[in-house]
């Protein structure tokens, strides 16, 4: 009976590790068929493997009273006592809301919710972002790149562009991906 149950937790482990999302971010070397080679930003080679319809959308550079009631992800750091935004960028409703860490730098955090409000302050930009059970105010200095997605298609998937996607890990070790945002015109999707 141990080694049955043993079995069934094995197998429970090993489909829990075959789906967990895997942040894959990087410059695009090639793109074969749906295999999409990427240099990470830790310089390790990923192949990523793209499901024949694959979503893909382009970063554009907009503003935050564009975004202003939408649902945004602010990546940020604690600075000075509050939180600072390194990016601020649409995301889509089926990311999970709330505070939590990330894994941009050291120390980085990510707040999915509706931009609520802006008001002008010292060292840029305060925005309120509220989700159910939560409410953070962030400060977004100048420079902060603020992004939005529009639709694109694989002929964005071209070599020197950058990504970021979600990709699921599978029990052989590959990399497979639904969804791929990507560069264009200079504009980087969340790194």
């Amino acid at each position: 009976m141990k080694k049955l149950l043993l079995l069934a937790l094995a197998a429970i482990c090993v489909s829990a590790y075959a789906q967990a999302p895997t942040r894959v971010r990087g410059t695009i070397a090639a793109l074969d068929g749906d295999v999409l080679s990427v240099k990470s930003r830790d310089g390790r080679d990923l192949k990523v493997q793209l499901a024949p319809d694959v979503g893909v959308t382009t970063a554009k550079a907009t503003s935050l009273a564009e975004l202003k009631g939408k649902y945004v992800g602010v990546t940020a750091i604690s600075k000075g006592g509050g939180l600072v935004a390194l990016e601020v960028h649409a995301i889509p409703p089926q990311a999970p809301a709330g505070h939590m860490p990330w894994d941009l730098q050291p120390g980085s955090t990510m707040t999915n919710a509706n931009l609520e409000g802006i008001a002008q302050a010292g060292g840029g930009n305060e925005i309120v972002m509220n989700w159910k059970g939560g409410s953070q105010k962030i400060l977004v200095p100048p420079g902060a790149p603020v992004v939005a997605f529009v639709p694109g298609s694989r002929a964005d998937l071209k070599p020197g562009e950058t990504i970021w996607t979600a990709a699921r890990q599978e029990a052989d070790g590959k990399l497979f991906a639904q969804r791929i945002n990507v560069s264009k015109d200079g504009v980087r999707p969340p790194h």
